[in-house]
């Protein structure tokens, strides 16, 4: 009971696939296989409002009661997140992951925008990208952008990183970011602060809601009486929302940080190009 067995399954199964293997329910309440079988469904999934809905619904539908989710937005094997889904993007993703029930995985950089970079090919030390033309898995693997120091905080200076530095570290790194509010290191900072002081977002239940624009996409998420309002606006535009069953609520937590205190109402309210926002009902 005091152990986690987390497993990388396959991409691309189907999420009854997937949840088959967390095996029966033993004796302790949970799945006797993998209690966390990677959900690799997300970085799968096209960057839209009714394809994300449409893959967490159905994930979360096959799911057996004593499943505990998880998702999976970037790893050693994929493209970099902002590489794949720009500034904004990125930025959406983090509420995205932060917001959903069970499990989040976040892979190391993504926190701080770290892109792809590319490696010349007499340093490539993939095994799958020596030996395949224009594959080449090590360029979402160089070294944590620490700070603007000679091999960016990584080790010492004078060492040979494994991998080759990107070339902008000094000007996009841990210590930079953590010195700037609006940066998407904070907005994560802020994300999991939240997400750990908040009961609905560690054990409430999930629901998405009808009647949005087709590129927005919003869920509920509740415990005991505490509900938290999340919706996300995947559009290149502002776009309208009307929340019929709610009158009032409070903008706790947005990727655009200047509308964090914000009252709405619900009844009626904006969310600008790409944004996403937590909202506490008054």
């Amino acid at each position: 009971p005091n152990r986690v067995m987390v497993g990388e399954v396959d991409y691309g199964l189907s999420p009854e696939k997937l949840a088959s293997y967390y095996g029966k329910r033993n004796d302790f309440g949970e799945g006797d296989e993998i209690h966390l079988p990677f959900n690799f469904g997300m970085i799968l999934t096209a960057w839209d409002a009714q394809s994300i809905r449409k893959h967490v619904d159905s994930y979360e539908r096959a799911l057996p009661d004593y499943g505990q989710p998880n998702y999976v937005l970037g790893n050693h094997d994929t493209p970099r997140l902002i590489s794949r889904l720009g500034t904004e993007g990125a930025r959406l993703a983090a509420m995205l992951l932060l917001t959903l029930r069970g499990t989040p995985t976040l892979y190391y950089g993504d926190e701080i925008a770290m892109h792809n970079t590319t490696i010349p090919d007499d340093q490539i030390l993939d095994p799958q990208g020596r030996n395949k033309v224009g594959f080449n898995r090590d360029e979402c693997r160089t070294p944590m952008q620490w700070d603007d120091t000679p091999n960016a905080g990584f080790t010492a200076e004078g060492i040979k990183t494994w991998l080759p530095l990107a070339s902008d570290y000094a000007q996009n790194n841990v210590a930079k970011q953590q010195a700037d509010a609006r940066s998407l290191l904070m907005l994560y900072h802020r994300l999991l602060h939240y997400r750990r002081n908040t009961t609905a977002l560690n054990w409430g239940t999930y629901n998405s809601l009808d009647g949005l624009p087709e590129d927005c996409y919003g869920f509920l998420r509740e415990y005991e009486g505490q509900k938290r309002l999340i919706v996300l606006n995947f559009a290149g535009g502002e776009r309208e929302l009307h929340f019929a069953d709610y009158n009032k609520g409070t903008i706790v937590l947005a990727t655009h940080p200047h509308r964090e205190g914000e009252i709405v109402d619900l009844d009626r309210m904006t969310l600008g190009a790409y944004e996403g926002v937590i909202i506490e009902f008054a």
